[in-house]
Order: structure tokens, then sequence, then C-alpha cells
């Protein structure tokens, strides 16, 4: 398979559509070095991006949290992405609209009179976990832990707090292990590399508050999924060594849709009924 910068299709680039191979940016672009840079993931199904417009609002949220301001409104973004869907030819798909300072007269960390730029790319991509769904993915503990809102924009999908998540992945999967999950500053459960963190405890749902980290687009749909069932969610502060106690566990996010966890560290869960029924129930509403 060739590698991302080696495709055929086109970019979406500030406005225009330019060929895959020729999406460039400068070496010194200002996101190159200080990570100003925030970004979405989304997922088109047969033809239609899932809560595009929540991802396109919160893009812009994002953006002006890292005080970028946003050369494009909600509408804007919405009808780009539309187009670049398009053009693609695919129906399911994956979408990376991306914002970050450019390269421009400033080259130190503040980048005031650097433009803000916007790309949006579309490509092919399957399960995140690829056969996790069917046996339950596999997590490792990170050394790491999610940061105290004193110390960053906790609530923006900024690029800079994907660092510790790159690593902390990389060591999982050297361990053989899906993904890693992460503590946060308090040292309480706070989410895995890319997506939230789901437990089931005597039919009911238990799911760390987020406070420290993004509250995903997913994780909200199947709160509200899991109380249209009549399903008691508890949003809580989660200790470590409540997962002894936990049966069942689930991820969600949108590269990771919903998908199950049969082990984290020491701690292992059953991939039930209710963890199923779940998955099942958002491949059904996203395709709706």
């Amino acid at each position: 398979m060739a590698g991302y910068d080696d495709r055929d299709g086109v970019i979406w680039m500030d406005g225009e559509f330019v060929p895959w191979r020729d999406a460039k940016v400068h070496v010194l672009t200002h996101a190159m070095h200080y990570a100003s840079s925030v970004f979405e993931g989304e997922r088109a199904y047969n033809g239609k991006i899932f809560k595009s417009r929540e991802h396109s609002e919160r893009l812009i949220k994002s953006a002006e949290a890292l005080d970028m301001p946003m050369p494009y409104t909600v509408d804007q973004i919405e009808a780009a992405k539309a187009e670049t869907l398009e053009k693609s030819g695919l129906k399911d798909a994956y979408v990376r609209a991306l914002v970050w300072r450019g390269s421009g007269e400033d080259m130190g960390v503040a980048s005031a009179r650097n433009p803000v730029r916007m790309a949006i790319a579309v490509w092919p991509w399957g399960a995140y976990y690829g056969d996790a769904k069917m046996q339950g993915a596999k997590l490792d503990i990170a050394e790491w832990k999610r940061p105290s809102p004193e110390t960053i924009p906790v609530h923006a999908k900024a690029a800079g707090l994907y660092m510790i998540c790159t690593i902390s992945k990389h060591k999982a999967e050297a361990k053989g292990c899906s993904d890693a999950l992460f503590m946060d500053y308090r040292g309480y459960v706070a989410e895995a590399t890319g997506a939230n963190v789901f437990f089931v405890k005597d039919g009911e749902v238990h799911t760390p508050l987020a406070d420290c980290f993004l509250n995903g687009i997913t994780r909200q749909t199947v709160i509200q999924m899991l109380k249209d069932k009549g399903i008691t969610v508890h949003e809580r502060y989660i200790l470590p060594e409540e997962m002894a106690d936990f049966e069942q566990c689930w991820l969600t996010g949108t590269a990771a849709e919903v998908t199950p966890v049969g082990q984290i560290g020491e701690y292992t869960f059953e991939v039930g009924d209710l963890t199923r029924e779940i998955a099942n129930d958002y491949e059904q509403l996203v395709r709706s």
C-alpha cells in the first residue's frame, strides 16, 4: 500500500483542490515547530459524514482556544468537506480537517503575523483496532498522564496534546497491545490515546468525567444511546483499582467507533451482551 504522501486524488487546501502529491507546506511552517495546529477526524458512511456540523463547530472552537482566528465559517467548512468527499469517489471514508499556523513573517514562539491555513483530506480507513471488534482490544497502561486544564486548553482537539499519545501507543504496540489507557493528572482513569472509555458493572455504565480531556462526539452519542435505552450512566471519577470489579469495557471514538476491550493492564473484561448491543446499535445509527 502506498504511503499517505503518494496517492491519487485531490486535497482541499485553502479553498482550492490540489493534486494529492502536491499538497505540501514549507519546512518553516509554524505548526511543525510549535504544534500550532488543531484538527478533526470524521467518518463518512454511505456518502454522508456522521455529525459533520458538530465536528466543524468543534474545529472552530479548538482554533479559537489556540488563538488561531479561523478564516472559514461553519457553512464554508461544511461545503468544503462535502465537495472533497464527493471528489474522492468514496462512500465510506475517513475525513481529516486540519487547521494550522503556516509559514510567514514570524518564526519564534509568537506567530500572530503568520497565516492560518486549512486543509481537508479524505481516504478509506477500515477498523481502527483491526479484529479487536470481535475479540476485544488489549490495552497497556501509559506512563504519562493527561494534563491539568491549567496547563493547556484540554478541550481543544490540538495536535500538541497527542504527542504523549503517540509515544504511549508505540510502547503499547511494542508489548503486543492495541492501545494505551491514560490516567489523568490526579490519578483517575481518563481515556485511551484516541478514544474515550466506558465500563459496565451490574447493568450500569461508568465513564470518566470529561473535565480534563476531550469530550468526544462519539462519547456523547453513546451516552445518549444508553440513556434512551433506560440504562443508568455514571459520569464520574474512576480510580484505577476499580477496574478489577468492572465486567465489560469498550472504547468510543470516530476512528474507533465502538470497540470492545478485553484487557487493560492486569484487568480483564468480557465482551458482553451490552457491549455488543451498543456496538451494533451505533453501526446502525451511523448508517441510517
